[in-house]
Order: C-alpha cells, then structure tokens, then sequence
C-alpha cells in the first residue's frame, strides 16, 4: 500500500509539472485530476478469500462521473472474470464491479491506464493510471 501511495503522489508531482511553471492558475483539489485512493481487495493484498469477495472497489479522491470507467486488463488470465456492470455507489467516488474470483491466482488490474481512460471526475479531468495488483488464498 505505500508503494501505491508513492506512485500516486509521484503522478501528481507530474501532474503539477506538466501544469508549466508559466501557469498563473494555483493548483487546487477541483484543478488536478482525480486519484485512487482506496481499493477492495488492497493492492498487494495477497490473502483475498475467492469465496467471501464478489466485487472489486475503487475509491476515488473526488466525485466521478458516471457511466465512465476503464478497468484495463493485461491479459485475460489475470483479468477477473465480470459478473455485473460496473456502477457508482451514492457518494459517486466508489466503483464497483461485481467479479468472480478463483483460488490461487494473482489479478492484474490497471485502472485509467491509457488508451483505456474512461474513468473521469465532475469536471471532466481524467483519473490518474493506478495498477492493482491482489492474489486470492488457496
């Protein structure tokens, strides 16, 4: 998880980089794009219990809009297999997308990453790229 906190706060220094020191528009939560801040299963999670967990949860940092998402798969064996639309719980920062999960395999799941970069906030500003990466028990 820290490393994930890491990536994300490396992303927005980028973000704020490619803002241009000539920018006169001070950087503010509604300006900078929108960034995971939670998952369900965590990132790095390597005990997910297949049996008990029917859904993946993506919490953002700001309200998102609805209708756009982008869960990326690498490749289809490590991708989950979907049993539902994804939706938006009432705060309109969570996702989530009902799953079927299996016993003792790695999920490799890329969020926003582009050409794949559906997920956007209110404002229209897309999601930073986030990699979650969990492993079900045996």
């Amino acid at each position: 998880m820290r490393y994930a906190r890491v990536g994300a706060a490396l992303l927005s220094l980028c973000a704020l980089a490619a803002m241009g020191a000539g920018d006169e528009k001070k950087p503010s939560v509604k300006s900078m794009p929108p960034a995971v801040v939670k998952t369900e299963p965590q990132a790095g999670q390597t005990d997910v219990d297949p049996a008990t967990v029917k859904e993946i949860q993506v919490t953002f940092s700001k309200p998102m809009t609805d209708g756009n998402w982008a869960f990326a798969q690498t490749s289809k064996e490590t991708f989950p297999k979907t049993t539902g639309k994804p939706r938006y719980l009432d705060d309109r920062k969570t996702c989530v997308l009902p799953v079927e999960l299996e016993p003792a395999k790695t999920y490799v799941i890329w969020l926003n990453k582009p050409p794949f970069d559906s997920f956007t906030d209110a404002d229209g500003h897309k999601a930073v790229p986030y990699l979650l990466v969990f492993e079900t028990k045996k």
